[in-house]
């Protein structure tokens, strides 16, 4: 079995984004308080892991399960976003 990494994603007071990476989910436990368990994950490893109080996830990255602050969730998923480009659709109104 491959070696699992945990990595909470926050923003630190200057607006900029930090990682820090856990070898167990204990660690993280240490410091979010665990508010349930995933039982609705569509990937399976994912699918009874801890849930955290002011953190999205558990989400998959690889070997990486990734948990986020809000903050940094919706700065991510804005900046994606806008990254996609936008197309017309064969047969669209323009």
């Amino acid at each position: 079995m491959e070696r699992v990494i945990y990595r909470v994603v926050t923003k630190d007071a200057q607006g900029r984004i930090r990682t820090r990476d856990f070898e167990s989910l204990d660690q993280i436990g240490a410091l979010y308080h665990q508010i349930g368990n995933d039982t609705s994950s569509t990937v399976k490893e994912l699918r009874g892991l801890p849930l955290f109080r002011g953190l999205i996830g558990p989400m998959q990255e690889g070997q990486i399960v990734r948990y986020e602050t809000p903050e940094v969730f919706e700065q991510l998923t804005q900046d994606w976003y806008t990254a996609v480009p936008v197309t017309k659709g064969r047969g669209m109104a323009i």
